[in-house]
């Protein structure tokens, strides 16, 4: 299939891609489109013009400073599961992004087009919400910042604006004596998850929990924040009891049903890999 006819624009500045934006409410912005592309080839989608950010310097990049680790929106999965920034400050979403699609997908895909796009079933906005990841966008208005937890709205909706960007992905970096880890069921075919779960728990220097987070994508419309779980494993010795204790009365709220699974079966399977991210997590604490 081939796409509707359309603009196609190449600016060399976030600025003067917020200004096409601006002037073109109808067009999209590009940036792996390893998402975007399938969708207008089946002609799901039709804009009338692409702004491709993906040759603009400033939304490339990975540093650290100050205890936080900086992603520029355009950095590929593949660039994120071999940094060693990455690696070292947060973990989990190397580990993600490592789990994503096949290498030619990892090669083009970037974290910003990810987080915007926001596909259910996608890897990385579970991972963003578990490390309460902040997210750098610009617009015609100027520049803001939102956390993950209120970034993601609804089915493939998010906070951005239509003449906004996503600029770069702040994460504050892993404390000593925290450890991550994130599990996904994937389907065979696509690589997608059918549930996939992040989890973070920190130990005290008596080895308890004094710090967990556990959230899912695959389940539902969005990343779901089992705030919860997290809160029942503060305090408690991250035993595999209290693990699964934690995780037992787990309820997804609006659980998604469709051809790959119903809504029961996605709830089972959110405590089954839940446990599983948590125990691991737990091991690398």
């Amino acid at each position: 299939m081939y796409p509707s006819k359309f603009d196609y624009h190449r600016p060399s500045s976030v600025q003067e891609a917020v200004q096409i934006l601006s002037d073109n409410p109808d067009a999209k912005v590009l940036a792996g489109g390893h998402s975007l592309i399938p969708v207008m080839k089946l002609r799901l989608a039709a804009p009338a013009a692409l702004v491709d950010i993906g040759r603009i310097d400033a939304l490339q990049g990975i540093s650290r400073s100050n205890g936080s680790l900086s992603i520029g929106a355009c950095v590929t999965y593949n660039e994120i599961a071999n940094s060693a920034d990455v690696q070292a400050a947060a973990p989990l979403l190397a580990e993600a992004a490592g789990q994503i699609g096949d290498r030619q997908v990892r090669y083009r895909g970037t974290i910003g087009g990810n987080l915007s796009h926001a596909d259910p079933a996608s890897d990385l906005p579970a991972a963003a919400l578990a490390l309460d990841a902040t997210l750098h966008v610009t617009g015609a208005s100027g520049s803001r910042s939102v956390s993950a937890s209120d970034f993601f709205v609804d089915l493939m909706m998010t906070a951005l604006q239509p003449d906004e960007i996503l600029t770069s992905v702040e994460i504050a970096a892993a404390a000593a004596g925290t450890g991550s880890a994130y599990v996904k069921f994937e389907h065979p075919a696509s690589g997608y998850a059918l549930c996939g779960a992040a989890a973070v728990v920190t130990r005290g220097a008596g080895g308890s929990c004094t710090g967990a987070s556990l959230c899912f994508n695959g389940v539902a419309a969005t990343a779901v924040s089992a705030s919860g779980v997290a809160s029942s494993l503060v305090g408690s010795d991250l035993s595999d009891d209290a693990i699964v204790s934690a995780v037992s009365g787990l309820a997804i709220p609006d659980a998604t049903g469709d051809m790959f699974a119903s809504a029961g079966y996605r709830q089972e399977l959110a405590k089954s890999i839940g446990i599983q991210a948590l125990l691991t997590a737990r091991d690398r604490a």
